[in-house]
Order: structure tokens, then C-alpha cells, then sequence
């Protein structure tokens, strides 16, 4: 019989693959989605939304902490699961404000997801099963990739124009979707944390629950402020800043992936009425790279300081032929173009294979950057890995609400130029900062 901790890890992970299943579709979709709208009140940009979100989740972190521990990681994760769903729900009937209201509840929800996850997924495990634990969720969590992109695949092959119709029973289903894994966290149990923790509580009879509350709240406030003065302690360290090239492209190169490329394989008019569903395919391919990249590079590579720089210089490289070929085979306006196809010619004929190879390079060159950078501060600040990693989400989160900004007005080139730039100063400083780290353990080793 499976244990509870084991039980709590995967239904964790279901929940999250069911919510993101419907959220990542979404991403994907959603300014395709948004130019297709048949509704002449609608003023909304999916590029526009989608800044919010990280922008608002970039912030919202450094609050998120203390939220989670006064009322619990599993109310937490329910209550962002309602957030989730209710900005899936504004797709069936849009409005403009609704659509704007519920990205910024959506980015108070994310950090207080991940956050939640992050400490449930620590309570339910040991130093003997961290690893294995946290490998089953991210499998699960890649896997919400796949399934949704594949429907978007069936629904709109051979369609030109997105009907009503059709886009209210797209986000019908990922609605409830959403809502299906938002439930799930209703069945997770109590950690062990938690059990003896509401024990204590229990046999301090003399208190009153506004009192218990209260306590909780005060331990988290002075909590947070510590991680606070060690946060910005930590952005003033010279490895820190060297770091934050990487980090920053990471960001770029995410909302690139996530909801920049989808719209241009759509915008194409050379795909015809193959372009739509493409759509989907790509967003199946970006996942199955990065399953085959953290499975090779997250799990195999075991983090030695040789294979992290090779790796992160792979994924420079892999990024960058993508980038060019990229260049090459689709329309420069194709991120910009309010209408349903693109009038710009580009210096290839676009290939259904070049756009689907360019979306697992990305997805293999994403995963390459990310497995190293969470390597290297693992490495780097063990003894505060929190904070190190909070600074990391805050700096990718923050480029990635920029790049979806200027997204729907930079041309296709410009946009892959500032990331070819970013990218190559951050592998660089990446390669300073083992170099660093290596002269330093030998100067200790002599």
C-alpha cells in the first residue's frame, strides 16, 4: 500500500498537471485566440495579459510566504486553483476588464501556488526522497505540455477563422479541466508539519483561534522580513549579479516559447489552413523537448561543474540555431499582425518540419538553461537556497512580463536579436561564475 506522503506527492502532481494542462493551452493560445474575437467591444492583448500575470507573480513572491504559513498550503493551493479557473472562464464570454482583472488575480495566485507546492512538496518528503519526489511532480507537471495542445491540435486543423463556437468549447473544457485538478487538492492529507503543528495548537487549549492566528501570522511576518534582509544581501553578491543575465534570458526566452512563438506558427499564411492547428503541434513538441532535456540534463548530468557549463553552452547553441532558422522561414510580423495571416515574405518557404524542429530546439534549450541555473544555486548558496531561488523566479518573472510587452510591437527580428545578445552575455557570465567557483574549491583543495 502506497504511503500518505507518496499519496499527498502524486495527487500534488495531478492537480498541477490538470490546472496547467489548462493554463499552458491557454498561454499558447490565447492571442490567437484574442485577434479571432468576433466581438467589437473587445480591446483586450493576450500578449498584454500574460505581462501582467508575470509581472504581478514576480512581486506577489515576496509576500507569498507569509500567506502560506498562516493559513496552510493546501487551503493556499485550492483557493489559487480557483483563481486559475476563474481566468480560464472570462475566455467563454470576454470582456476587457474582466479579461485585465483576472490576470492580476492570476499573478497573486501563481505565487502563492508555487509557493504552497514548494513547502507541501518539502513536508511530504526526507533527504532520502526529495529527489524522487520532486522528480514524479515535474514529470507529471511537463506532461500538462502534451494533452491540452494535442486537443487544440483536433479542434482547429483545417480551420482558417476560429468561430464562437469553437473557442467557447475550447475553454469549456479547460475550465473544467481546471477545475477537476483544483479539486484534487481537497483530497491531499495532512502532512506530518502540519498534524503537529495543529497538536501543539490543540493542547494550548487556553488560546482562542483569533490568538492561534494571530501568533501564526506575527512567526510568518518576522520570517519574511528575515528572508527579505537576506534576499537583498544576497542581489548586492558579485556571483548573484553575474547570474543575472542567465537568469534574466531565461526570462525572454520563456514568454517566447510559451506564447510568442504559438501566435506566429498561426499568424503564417503560407501554412494555410494547416497554421491554427499547428498551433497545437507546437506546443506538444516545445513539451516533449523540455521532457527530454530535464531527463537527460536534470537527472543524468548529477551536476558536476563540467557538464553544467556544456550543458548551458548546448542550450545556447540550440537556441540559437532555432533563432536563426526562425529568422529565416517566418514572416517578420508574424508576433505583430492583427489580421489572420501575415503579409510579409520570408527568405524560406515556411516548413511544417522547421517550425516543429524550431519548437523542440526551444523546448530542449529551455530546459538546458533551467536545470543549470537551479544547479549552480543549489551549489552556490546551499545554506540559503530559498532566497537564491526567490531572487531567481523574481528576475525571470520580471523579463518575462517586459518581453510579452513589447512582444505585439517588436518585429519577429528584433525580438530574436535582443534575445541572441542576452543570451550569449548570459552563457558568458554563467561560464565566469564556474570558473570562479572552481578557482575557488581548488585554492581550498591546496
Amino acid at each position: 500500500m502506497v504511503d500518505r506522503r507518496t499519496f499527498n506527492v502524486v495527487i500534488l502532481g495531478v492537480g498541477f498537471l490538470f490546472i496547467f494542462t489548462a493554463f499552458t493551452t491557454c498561454g499558447n493560445i490565447e492571442q490567437t485566440v484574442v485577434k479571432s474575437l468576433e466581438n467589437g467591444t473587445f480591446s483586450g492583448s493576450g500578449y498584454h495579459s500574460l505581462g501582467i500575470i508575470y509581472g504581478i507573480f514576480s512581486f506577489s513572491n515576496l509576500l507569498a510566504p507569509t500567506v502560506v504559513t498562516i493559513i496552510g498550503p493546501r487551503i493556499t493551493m485550492f483557493l489559487s486553483g480557483i483563481l486559475y479557473s476563474g481566468y480560464i472562464a472570462v475566455f467563454i464570454s470576454p470582456s476587457t476588464w474582466s479579461f485585465y482583472f483576472t490576470s492580476v488575480l492570476i499573478g497573486i495566485g501563481a505565487a502563492l501556488l508555487w509557493t504552497a507546492q514548494g513547502q507541501y512538496l518539502v513536508e511530504n518528503s526526507e533527504a532520502s526522497t526529495i529527489n524522487r519526489n520532486t522528480g514524479m511532480f515535474w514529470a507529471l507537471l511537463q506532461c500538462s505540455m502534451l494533452f491540452g495542445n494535442l486537443y487544440i491540435y483536433f479542434e482547429w486543423n483545417g480551420k482558417t477563422e476560429i468561430p464562437d463556437s469553437s473557442r467557447r468549447n475550447i475553454f469549456l473544457s479547460l475550465l473544467v479541466t481546471s477545475v477537476l485538478g483544483t479539486l484534487s487538492f481537497l483530497v491531499l492529507r495532512n502532512s506530518r508539519h502540519e498534524e503537529e503543528l495543529l497538536s501543539e495548537e490543540e493542547g494550548q487549549s487556553l488560546l482562542s483561534t483569533r490568538t492561534m492566528y494571530t501568533h501564526r501570522a506575527n512567526t510568518a511576518i518576522q520570517d519574511t522580513k528575515s528572508e527579505f534582509k537576506t534576499i537583498l544581501r544576497l542581489l548586492k553578491a558579485k556571483t548573484m549579479l553575474l547570474l543575472s543575465p542567465c537568469m534574466a534570458y531565461s526570462g525572454l526566452e520563456l514568454s517566447f516559447y510559451s506564447g510568442v512563438y504559438g501566435t506566429c506558427i498561426g499568424a503564417t499564411a503560407q501554412f494555410g489552413a494547416a497554421a491554427k492547428g499547428l498551433i497545437g503541434i507546437s506546443g506538444i513538441v516545445v513539451g516533449v523537448g523540455e521532457i527530454v532535456g530535464g531527463g537527460l540534463f536534470g537527472l543524468l548530468c548529477k551536476n558536476s561543474r563540467f557538464r553544467r557549463t556544456s550543458v548551458v553552452f548546448l542550450g545556447m547553441v540550440v537556441h540559437f540555431v532555432a533563432f536563426y532558422l526562425i529568422f529565416l522561414s517566418i514572416p517578420n510580423d508574424a508576433s505583430v499582425v492583427f489580421d489572420t495571416g501575415t503579409q510579409t515574405t520570408p527568405y524560406l518557404t515556411p516548413s511544417v518540419s522547421i517550425a516543429l524542429l524550431c519548437s523542440f530546439l526551444l523546448g530542449l534549450g529551455d530546459s538546458c538553461f533551467n536545470t543549470q541555473l537551479y544547479s549552480i544555486l543549489g551549489h552556490v548558496y546551499a545554506e540559503h537556497s530559498t532566497p537564491a531561488f526567490a531572487i531567481f523566479k523574481f528576475i525571470q518573472s520580471v523579463f518575462a512580463a517586459v518581453a510579452f510587452f513589447y512582444s505585439g510591437y517588436l518585429l519577429l527580428m528584433w525580438q530574436l536579436l535582443l534575445m541572441v545578445i542576452l543570451g550569449f552575455t548570459g552563457t558568458l557570465c554563467f561560464f565566469v561564475v564556474e570558473r570562479t567557483q572552481t578557482f575557488a574549491v581548488d585554492i581550498q583543495e591546496y
